[in-house]
Order: C-alpha cells, then structure tokens, then sequence
C-alpha cells in the first residue's frame, strides 16, 4: 500500500526530511526518532509512514512493522523497565494527529512516564453485558 502524507503534518514532513531529526531507524513503513521534549533519556517515536490519525484507522501491515521497531529500540535502550504508549483523541492525550508509538524508558521512579490507574468496579452482569457486546462485535 502506498504512503500517505499530509502536508501540514509535523511527522510528515520529518518524514520528508524537511524537518530534522534524532533519526534511529527506517524501514519502508516507519521512521523513528528520539523525542524532543523526553521524559527520560533515550525517549523515542515510532511513526508509520501512512498519514492517519487514530491507530484503527491505520493498514495493518504498518503495524506489524512498528512493534519489532519499538523492540529494537527498548532493546538499545537497556532499561530493564519501559513504557510503550500510543495515545488516540484528545480526550486520550493524543497532541499531534498522526499515529505514534513512544518507547519511553523507566530508569527509576523520577524520571519516565507516570502513569495513574483509575480503576472501576463493575458487577459481575456489568462485566457480562460488556463482554456480550464486545465477543458480539468481534
């Protein structure tokens, strides 16, 4: 499948080349580079080459190439502990429109990602009317 891209896009126009960057790795359908606002050092994007916003909206085959690629880097990184974040909407604290992976190292309780959980209590027919729904869709 062709690439797509958007002129107006930030990590299109990385893509292109028309913005630098710290680039790690490329493959036909991906570029990654290390993140210029870091939340710990080695903090690194992965961007499919294809234009999309949200990750459903994304041809399977760039997501296939975009893990191994975030593996490699967690690898090079050498962090026992590491974060992989993909955020879509807003509402999800998604900043820039264009589908992208953070590899983000965890080297101690300071620096990295931090992350709070929320977590609900739902009764067991809560639990069954969601997993009805969803196996229904699936």
């Amino acid at each position: 499948m062709a690439a797509k891209s958007l002129a107006s896009c930030i990590f299109c126009k990385i893509i292109k080349g028309e913005i630098p960057s710290f680039k790690l790795l490329e493959t036909e359908l991906s570029y990654s580079f290390l993140d210029i606002g870091p939340l710990s050092k080695g903090h690194a994007l992965v961007i499919p080459k294809h234009h999309t916003e949200k990750m459903h909206e994304l041809p399977d085959e760039y997501l296939a190439d975009v893990m191994p690629i975030a593996k490699k880097i967690a690898l090079a990184q050498g962090a026992e502990n590491y974060n992989i974040l993909q955020n879509n909407g807003r509402l999800a604290h998604q900043i820039v429109d264009h589908v992208h992976f953070h590899v983000i190292p965890k080297p101690n309780a300071e620096e990295g990602l931090g992350v709070g959980w929320p977590s609900q209590t739902l009764s067991k027919e809560e639990m069954q009317a969601i997993f009805d729904d969803l196996k229904g869709k699936l």
